[in-house]
C-alpha cells in the first residue's frame, strides 16, 4: 500500500502558525469579560496581582476610571488572558493608580465594614 502525501496538509503544518492551547473555563470567562469590559469603556489597561496559591487577580481599568477584576489560576494564565483579550498590561504605579475612580461604596467595601 502506497502512502499518498497531501501537500496542502503539509503546508498547513509547516506554516509556523502558533496554536494557543485551550483555556480553562475560568480563564475563558475572564477573556470574555475583559473583551466586553474594553468594548464598553474603550481603551483599557490590565494589572496582574499574584495571590499566592489562590492564583492571580486581573484588575482592568477603563479610561473613565471604572474598574473591575477577575481571578484566574496563575500569573501565567492571567498574562495569557490579557494577551488573548488584546488588553495591554501595566504595573501599579502613581500614574496607573491615579486612573482609578473610587465610589463611596468601594471605599466602604475596602474598609472591611462588610456593609
Amino acid at each position: 500500500m502506497a502512502l499518498v502525501s497531501d501537500p496542502a496538509a503539509e503546508d498547513s503544518l509547516d506554516s509556523g502558525a502558533a496554536v494557543d492551547p485551550p483555556l480553562s473555563r475560568v480563564a475563558a470567562d475572564a477573556v470574555s469579560w475583559l473583551r466586553s469590559f474594553a468594548a464598553e469603556r474603550g481603551e483599557s489597561v490590565a494589572l496582574i496581582n499574584h495571590l499566592g496559591r489562590s492564583g492571580a487577580r486581573i484588575v482592568a481599568i477603563g479610561p473613565d476610571g471604572t474598574y473591575g477584576d477577575a481571578v484566574v489560576e496563575s500569573v501565567a494564565a492571567a498574562e495569557d488572558v490579557c494577551r488573548r483579550a488584546g488588553i495591554p498590561t501595566a504595573h501599579w504605579d502613581r500614574e496607573t493608580s491615579a486612573k482609578l475612580v473610587l465610589t463611596p461604596a468601594d471605599r466602604t467595601k475596602m474598609a472591611g465594614s462588610g456593609r
